[in-house]
């Protein structure tokens, strides 16, 4: 053995590093649907409680304003991935990818046999031995239960687990939540057992935005054609099957031709054939190269890079090009965005509107004249325990404790979750305006608060208080 042969390292597959971040993110979203902070969870929709709650914070259906950040979050989050690093999110993140890699990788080779090696997925077992239908079966079965936990984990993001299993104890009464998850389960079964990387091909639509997406730095698995040599021509017809053949052509050509590469490719395709869709950037093609190449001594000829930097060797790999500092920029501004949305969150939802009548005015028995103003107060008490609410106007300064509250004369209580509706009356015994012509709008403010959180719990709403004009003053009763 030579001694450069000697002296290289094999590197730690880039599969291995995928199983690991893949066991993180299955346990991860198993369990985060579980977890409480003060009777409020990571994420839930909750169309039950019309309630969203994000980061531990409950947020009403009325505050839904922070879900279209999210949306774009995850969308421009995903496309700024793509722009770095081609479709990682697919071979790296995405469920299709990690369900497909449970059942292939582990259920059918690993535990069950019915696959001989994880390094050949082009093989396809033989269906026609009784034991290997046997194993299907067990295999599909297994699946079955895998895909029911896996549909049950997503609903828990939209109805909680102590919700869900009660539910389930009733399912006529539920019909929605059951048909959901048994429909949710019967269509993984299929695309992971029937459909497989299919999905990714041709029913997935992201594979078909990347095109739009990528350019010469964009980060993914390329075959090194200035190493290698050109196993297809330019119109991605393929040349050669054998490394002498090569040779002829390319005398410094260095693949073996031994298409480990292709063996391994989940989506069934040549990697030395160029850019294609079904491309997933799992890197398995260059594990497979990595360990034909590591034992002759020479680096991989399919790396993680790209063409800027392998193929056209204008330099180092330009990340932070300006295409990347936008997806960048507007990430964080809506981050920024959302934060200062979410940090206005009022702890009490409140809504005001005044009765068709304008104004009640009495002449009183001192010689005064009172005039009321009625309102139709809506509150709701967002917060998990039963709460006293009450509130107190804010005139303009020339007016300040001129207006008063009639009704009510005290606080009153209001259940979690529970809109409470309120006649709420105003009134002033002040002449506080003389207009002979026409009545006076006056702005005044609500400030409305739960007893004993005045601080925190508290809102303030804009209203108006309606004063008559001269003549229905002095002709009051």
């Amino acid at each position: 053995m030579s001694e450069s042969k000697a002296n290289f390292k094999i590197p730690t597959a880039w599969r291995i590093n995928r199983y690991y971040l893949f066991i993180f993110i299955t346990a991860f979203l198993l369990v985060l649907p579980w977890i409480k902070i003060n009777e409020s969870y990571f994420f839930l929709l909750s169309f039950d409680n019309l309630k969203l709650h994000l980061f531990f914070i409950p947020f009403d259906m009325q505050e839904l304003y922070l879900l279209p950040f999210l949306l774009m979050i995850l969308f421009l989050g995903i496309f700024g991935m793509t722009v770095v690093g081609g479709r990682v999110f697919c071979g790296w993140i995405c469920p299709q990818t990690i369900f497909r890699v449970i059942y292939r990788d582990l259920i059918e080779t690993k535990i069950l046999g019915l696959r001989k090696r994880i390094k050949n997925k082009q093989q396809e077992p033989d269906m026609t031995l009784a034991k290997n239908k046997i194993k299907k079966v067990v295999a599909v079965l297994i699946w079955t239960f895998l895909s029911l936990l896996a549909s049950a984990d997503l609903i828990w993001f939209f109805v909680p687990p102590e919700d869900f299993f009660r539910y389930l104890m009733n399912p006529m009464e539920h019909i929605i939540l059951f048909g959901t998850l048994l429909s949710s389960a019967i269509f993984l079964i299929y695309d992971i057992v029937y459909l497989k990387e299919d999905y990714c091909i041709y029913v997935c639509p992201y594979s078909r935005i990347q095109s739009v997406l990528y350019d010469e730095s964009t980060v993914m698995a390329l075959y090194n054609t200035n190493r290698g040599g050109h196993i297809y021509d330019e119109e991605k017809v393929k040349q050669f099957t054998k490394q002498k053949d090569l040779q002829v052509n390319e005398p410094h050509a260095e693949c073996t031709a031994c298409e480990s590469c292709v063996t391994v490719c989940p989506t069934h395709i040549d990697i030395r054939k160029g850019l294609q869709l079904e491309c997933i950037n799992c890197l398995e093609c260059v594990d497979a190269c990595t360990v034909v190449m590591g034992k002759l001594g020479k680096p991989s000829l399919v790396t993680w890079s790209s063409e800027y930097e392998i193929i056209e060797k204008k330099g180092k790999t330009q990340y932070f090009r300006p295409k990347v500092v936008a997806y960048i920029v507007l990430l964080i501004g809506l981050m920024v965005g959302m934060g200062l949305m979410g940090s206005k969150k009022e702890h009490m939802l409140l809504n005001i509107n005044k009765e068709n009548r304008l104004y009640s005015v009495e002449k009183m028995g001192d010689g005064r004249v009172k005039v009321e103003n009625a309102y139709e107060f809506l509150l709701q008490n967002t917060q998990n325990e039963k709460m006293d609410f009450y509130f107190e106007v804010i005139a303009p300064k020339d007016l300040k404790d001129k207006i008063e509250i009639a009704k009510p004369s005290e606080s009153f209580s209001v259940i979690p979750d529970i809109k409470k509706k309120k006649i709420v009356v105003l009134r002033t015994f002040d002449a506080l305006v003389k207009d002979a012509r026409h009545d006076t709008i006056i702005p005044i403010t609500i400030r409305a608060y739960a007893v004993g959180h005045e601080d925190k719990i508290v809102v303030f709403r804009e209203s108006t208080f309606t004063y008559p004009r001269d003549d229905v003053i002095k002709n009051a009763q």
